[in-house]
């Protein structure tokens, strides 16, 4: 099973075409797209995946709210939402999904709020009030956090001890940091400050430890343009979280 995870900036705009040709290539059974919205292009990018074989979707995007960066999950497998008393109080921000199939698996897709927000710590210590009261069996975490670990996801300093706490939290209630635990210390950045060029690493994927032993690969990828091949951030100023698992159908 292939998971993807991508902010896809501002509900893709002129790039939903290149975008759709993107996640294709990558060949995903499930799709976590932060920024996503309820507007043509994000709907235009919605109706491509349906196309690709991911009928299957939920989304927090309205269209009371068409320009809000919200969030969709899109699945060959059906998904059914779940409510958790615990979460954040961010509606467009967190989705809890069962992705029905012979051996389940509950999928948390988050977008942190960012520091100035002042909304990021509540919405942190909300996802650990989910996972210290987890009982939905085998789980993921996967999206843009806009977090990391001080001194390994940044080039500079920006990262806390708020952001520290919350990943040694999440370790201590059994859930890991799965590109950590398969490379150690070293450096990825999956997005790059527009005014300094410097790089952080925002968007992680954290497994409960009844889904940690199926982890084949986990990689970052920058999405290609046929028109900009040379630019990184020609579809999206974030890079990817491709995470494969060897669990059966």
């Amino acid at each position: 099973m292939r998971i993807v995870s991508w902010n896809i900036r501002a509900g893709g705009g002129r790039r939903v075409v290149e975008i759709g040709r993107q996640l294709q290539r990558w060949q995903p059974d499930l799709v976590a797209l932060s920024e996503f919205r309820a507007t043509p292009p994000s709907k235009q990018l919605a109706q491509e995946l349906v196309s690709s074989g991911l009928p299957y979707q939920l989304t927090t995007a309205t269209t009371e709210t068409p320009a809000t960066n919200a969030l969709v999950l899109a699945s060959r497998f059906p998904l059914k939402q779940v409510w958790h008393t615990a979460a954040p109080v961010e509606p467009t921000r967190w989705l809890l999904a069962q992705i029905e199939r012979p051996q389940p698996i509950t999928i948390g897709v988050m977008h942190v709020p960012n520091y100035v927000s002042g909304r990021k710590h509540p919405f942190h210590e909300a996802v650990l009030a989910v996972v210290k009261q987890w009982s939905l069996g085998a789980g993921l975490l996967i999206g843009d956090t806009n977090s990391g670990i001080p001194g390994i996801d940044e080039e500079t300093r920006v990262f806390g001890p708020m952001e520290e706490n919350w990943f040694r939290s999440l370790e201590a209630y059994g859930w890991i940091d799965v590109f950590r635990h398969l490379n150690g210390n070293e450096r990825a950045y999956t997005w790059y400050s527009p005014n300094g060029g410097n790089g952080f690493r925002l968007d992680q994927a954290f497994l409960n430890q009844s889904l940690l032993p199926f982890v084949s690969t986990m990689r970052y990828e920058w999405g290609s343009s046929s028109a900009h091949n040379e630019r990184r951030d020609a579809l999206s100023d974030h890079a990817a979280v491709l995470l494969d698992l060897e669990i059966g159908d």
